[in-house]
């Protein structure tokens, strides 16, 4: 898949950071996530798994906001992840309306709660704080398009697994992206309950 067949703005925004053509990898898996499909996508770093995540969820949102609800939901391991997940964010869609918004522990929850209910497209969130906004109604799924989990090896940390496997029980229809470097034992239960008919991507040797 080559960057022409994105939507307009992405296209502009992909020239502005100097991009010319996707990776190797990134033609790999750029058709796949568009499809649908729910995916593990494996390869190490600087393979550019973030930037195929970034270009997708634009590309998915048609680089434009759309009523309140989130439709991209992006787990993370902390709060430096998130913000730096943020700021990649922006660097593409700085010159379009999408509305991203990072959530983690350090926050006022209640803040959160209201940022999120005025209308939000994107949310970057670690495990536990959505675990918690989830559990007091903080914010709404049911538009919800993508559920990503990215760099998914903190899955193996604390209660993260616990707080990640609650939010797909009250889901209908999402399509399903967990990115990582490798495959992880927690990472294959996820078959078990959500991620049952995905397929493997992995980087080419």
């Amino acid at each position: 898949m080559s960057f022409k067949k994105l939507n307009i703005p992405l296209k502009e925004a992909i020239d502005r950071k100097g991009f010319e053509a996707p990776t190797a990898f990134q033609k790999k898996v750029l058709p796949k996530i568009k499809s649908g499909a729910d995916l593990y996508i494996l390869a190490p770093e600087g393979s550019g798994k973030t930037t195929a995540m970034i270009i997708s969820v634009i590309q998915k949102l048609n680089s434009e906001a759309f009523e309140d609800s989130p439709r991209a939901l992006i787990y993370v391991k902390d709060k430096a992840s998130a913000l730096e997940l943020e700021q990649k964010f922006q660097e593409f869609t700085r010159e379009m309306y999408l509305r991203i918004y990072c959530a983690y522990d350090e926050q006022n929850i209640d803040d959160q709660k209201d940022e999120i209910y005025y209308g939000v497209d994107i949310v970057i969130a670690t495990p536990r704080r959505l675990g918690k906004l989830f559990s007091m109604t903080g914010i709404h799924l049911g538009q919800l398009q993508m559920f990503i989990l990215e760099d998914a090896e903190f899955l193996s940390k604390g209660g993260a697994y616990n707080d990640v496997v609650r939010i797909p029980l009250s889901i209908n229809k999402c399509q399903y992206l967990v990115f990582a470097q490798k495959m992880e034992p927690k990472m294959e239960r996820l078959q078990d309950l959500f991620m049952e008919r995905a397929q493997i991507v992995k980087a080419s040797k």
